[in-house]
């Protein structure tokens, strides 16, 4: 009999939960709900999450925003999008079963390396392109988290101006320019209009200057992408996320190739679906537990 997983996914507007076998495979109704402002109601969700399912399943894995702990039970420091008090969350006690937690970029690259598109290479990078930037590092078919569990943050420095202020609060970061984010603040310098969205650059493309625009955000995805793959030497860097749909993958992978001093590698779009981050989770959480 397969074990099973039941797998919450916590970002700063949504919780997402489901129940997931030893294969990665969604075996249960996908639930979600808006995240509570406050810690106690947070706490309270998720409690009552587990009470409505830990009977059925043999660990609890949470896909989680904010860089979590190497014995996997607890975040470190501040998230900024959730509940200031977030940090504090005792995971272990949530549930008789035994609690797993992983940050949602890591555990979406090791759903990648598992069943997505990474499948079959042991060394592989995700970047997650949405609002901002996430990152996810797998060497030798390990996830690497550096010593204390905050490896992967995407907060290189892309310019050294002072041009361009990130969320981490420092600037110039890859994440200020290779995110949607990073994408409309691109749009407004180069046009002038501080009303515009990502969906005018996008949905516009025939238009010069939307294309000069998307072409100057895919460049500074670029840069990055040959950044990482100097240091990693991978096999492949994966883009998921919202925005990563819109990138040319061949274009990003010929380019890099062109320029950077280690081995060829591939650039890929993400596979393993909306709900990698449950996934990976699970699949972490049922392999140590």
């Amino acid at each position: 009999m397969q074990r099973k997983a039941l797998a919450i996914d916590v970002g700063g507007t949504k919780i997402y939960n489901t129940i997931i076998n030893e294969k990665g495979e969604i075996v249960g109704e996908i639930e979600k709900r808006h995240t509570p402002k406050t810690f106690d109601e947070i706490k309270k969700t998720f409690s009552e999450i587990i009470a409505k399912y830990e009977n059925e399943v043999d660990v609890i894995a949470f896909a989680t925003c904010g860089a979590v702990n190497n014995s996997n039970d607890g975040i470190l420091g501040s998230t900024g999008n959730i509940a200031k008090e977030y940090p504090s969350m005792d995971f272990k006690n949530l549930s008789k079963k035994p609690v797993y937690v992983e940050n949602d970029a890591n555990a979406a690259a090791w759903a990648e390396h598992i069943i997505g598109s990474s499948k079959g290479m042991p060394y592989s990078i995700m970047l997650t392109l949405g609002t901002g930037v996430g990152g996810g590092i797998i060497l030798n078919n390990k996830l690497y988290k550096g010593k204390n569990g905050a490896a992967g943050e995407m907060h290189f420095k892309l310019r050294t101006d002072n041009h361009r202020k990130c969320t981490c609060g420092s600037y110039d970061c890859f994440e200020a320019y290779a995110s949607g984010t990073g994408l409309k603040k691109t749009a407004e310098e180069i046009t002038g209009n501080p009303d515009i969205t990502t969906y005018d650059v996008i949905q516009n493309l025939d238009n010069p200057v939307m294309k000069k625009i998307f072409e100057k955000w895919q460049n500074d995805i670029l840069a990055g992408i040959i950044g990482l793959a100097n240091i990693f030497d991978p096999d492949c860097i994966v883009l998921s996320g919202s925005m990563a749909e819109f990138t040319d993958t061949e274009y990003l992978e010929k380019e890099a190739n062109k320029e950077i001093v280690t081995t060829p590698f591939k650039v890929l779009r993400a596979s393993a679906g909306n709900y990698s981050g449950m996934i990976g989770a699970a699949l972490l959480a049922l392999e140590v537990k």
